[in-house]
């Protein structure tokens, strides 16, 4: 499970870089992706399908980050907490850099807890827990 999962958020991290740069492969980040999935934060919780919809909240989150200066996102580190022989909690360390006007670029770590499912050798995201990213970004003065 661990080489899948690896796997996974190395896609992860090329397909965000590719989209920071205007690059996005719909069909690449829908394969990142369950067919279901949850999401919590501290802005509550929402469900949803691996469909249209989602595609374009990413394409439009991607637009987002892009307009706020988000020049870079990188992985420090994956560690793993198995469930049973399919599932785990992949918790992912990241790495922000942000452009701003007229001050040195911002580096903001923070972390993600995603829940991930493997089935035939395929690991895919079907939930994740964030911390609330509103608040992060504006105590460094972006957005």
């Amino acid at each position: 499970m661990e080489h899948e999962v690896q796997n996974l958020f190395e896609r992860y991290a090329r397909f965000f870089g590719q989209s920071l740069a205007g690059e996005m492969d719909m069909d690449e980040a829908a394969a990142l992706y369950a067919s279901d999935f949850i999401a919590a934060s501290p802005a509550g919780v929402t469900s949803g399908k691996n469909d249209h919809r989602f595609r374009q909240a990413m394409e439009q989150g991607y637009a987002h980050y892009r307009a706020i200066g988000t020049k870079e996102m990188r992985i420090r580190h994956v560690r793993l907490s198995p469930i049973d022989d399919c599932h785990c909690v992949a918790h992912v360390a990241w790495t922000a850099i942000y452009a701003r006007k007229d001050q040195d670029a911002a580096r903001i770590d923070f972390d993600v807890h995603y829940l991930v499912q493997v089935l035939d050798g395929e690991a895919k995201v079907f939930g994740w827990v964030s911390g609330d990213e509103q608040a992060l970004l504006k105590q460094h003065g972006i957005g």
